[in-house]
């Protein structure tokens, strides 16, 4: 590895100050080349990095297109390399190269591209340097596990001129921009309000069980990289870690990242909100394991418009009939959608004895996963901005994250855009920035 790139992971590394968060990038960014041109017919040679769940599911749609081929898998995990690596040589004939340090697999010099699907903790350094590296990068939701990474991450990305598609596939799915592009139209009228809601078992975390010994073939300290040094507990770790506030952030930043997108999406905000409020805690399933609220609500206040986000972890049903969705309120009808479909409900004109706006049937779904590895592919050689930039990954991480801290603080938050941060709510701003453990240190850019 190179000296430059050893120091951005030493002690001598300069931490983020306190208080000190970036602002987005303005919106003349958007659509700008991106580095070097790729010649169409070249091939991409891509690595994974975290090839348990969802990075693994993203690098089988990159492996579904022409040209593309696996040179490196990296994990913590001996047994999930192993798995993994035999799946890629079933896919492309070749078993790709494996690793245990990401840093390693960075040094190939003819490696293009990066998927990261490491729990959120693990998202900025990984991207960081892959951009210092000169590689392009796929990293999924949401952006960092602090609004302060994510800033950092797209200071990162456009500094080194990187192409950054952030995993969230709502963006690339054909019924998502439809059903965005009908409520553009003004085909509802006036948007008020966004209810967004989101009710999954998986919330309330799996049966807590006692710390134990690290499975074999793990290097658990390599997990924890640079959050705070924990017992192994199975209940942290594989499938459950984005319960606890040092790997994640619960529900509003796993499925809520996804959804909150769409509700800025579907009125082109690019800003923080005006303030935030947020209500609930942890009121059911003792015996299971999270640190996440199992029950929350979050109120986001925007100049003409409120965003209304809910959850009821350990349920599955909730408004339409469906566990998760949003549902668009408009003047003359509300929009209600998710990844199975969209459907409109017409508000009833008294006076003249008809709906506001024709009664249409329900728009049926469709899976925006496939079609957003190809946009990032062909990103990739377009140089131009995907379909996901890493601005908007951003946004909609910080409102996850702003939701989260005013619960945890008890405090309603309001942003102070001058000073990007929460004005004197010093509690708040704490919460804005990590504390890495040595020797891992959160970068300057």
């Amino acid at each position: 590895m190179k000296s430059s790139r050893r120091k951005f992971l030493s002690d001598s590394g300069k931490v983020v100050a306190a208080g000190l968060v970036a602002p987005l990038l303005p919106a003349s960014v958007y659509g700008f080349s991106i580095g070097k041109k790729h010649a169409p017919s070249d091939e991409v040679r891509i690595a994974l990095i975290g090839a348990r769940g969802m990075g693994f599911g993203n690098l089988e749609n990159a492996l579904k297109q022409p040209g593309v081929t696996c040179v490196g898998l990296c994990d913590i995990d001996d047994s999930i390399l192993s798995r993994r690596s035999a799946d890629v040589e079933k896919i492309q004939g070749k078993a790709p190269v494996t690793y245990k340090d990401f840093r390693k697999l960075l040094e190939v010099k003819d490696l293009d591209a990066v998927i990261i699907g490491t729990p959120d903790h693990w998202h900025c350094l990984p991207m960081v340097e892959a951009c210092m590296a000169g590689k392009d990068v796929y990293v999924e939701k949401p952006l960092g596990n602090s609004i302060a990474e994510c800033d950092l991450m797209v200071k990162a990305a456009r500094k080194y001129n990187r192409v950054v598609q952030v995993g969230q596939q709502q963006r690339s799915s054909p019924h998502f921009q439809e059903a965005i592009a009908f409520l553009h139209a003004g085909k509802i009228g006036t948007i008020r309000k966004v209810n967004v809601w989101g009710n999954f078992n998986y919330g309330v975390g799996p049966v807590a069980v006692p710390d134990g010994p690290v499975p074999a073939g793990v290097d658990y300290d390599r997990w924890l990289g640079p959050a705070p040094l924990r017992p192994f507990n199975q209940s942290r770790f594989h499938g459950s870690w984005r319960m606890f506030w040092d790997y994640g952030g619960g529900l509003l930043t796993d499925w809520g990242v996804h959804l909150l997108d769409v509700a800025l999406w579907a009125k082109n905000i690019t800003t923080l909100p005006r303030w935030v409020n947020a209500t609930g805690g942890n009121y059911a399933y003792a015996d299971h394991a999270h640190e996440t609220f199992d029950t929350m609500g979050v109120q986001y206040q925007l100049d003409d418009f409120l965003i209304d986000w809910q959850h009821t972890a350990g349920n599955q049903t909730g408004p339409y009939g469906r566990s998760y969705g949003l549902a668009f309120v408009g003047n003359d009808a509300t929009l209600v959608i998710d990844r199975d479909g969209w459907e409109v409900f017409p508000e009833w004109d008294n006076d003249k004895k008809a709906f506001k706006v024709p009664e249409m049937p329900k728009q049926a779904g469709s899976q925006g996963h496939e079609a957003h590895m190809k946009n990032f592919l062909a990103s990739i050689k377009s140089r131009q901005d995907p379909a996901c930039t890493i601005e908007n990954g951003r946004l909609v991480a910080a409102y996850a994250h702003m939701g989260n801290i005013s619960l945890r603080t008890q405090t309603r938050l309001e942003w102070d855009e001058a000073h990007q941060n929460f004005g004197k709510n010093k509690a708040a701003n704490d919460l804005l920035h990590p504390t890495y453990r040595k020797p891992w240190v959160l970068p300057q850019i």
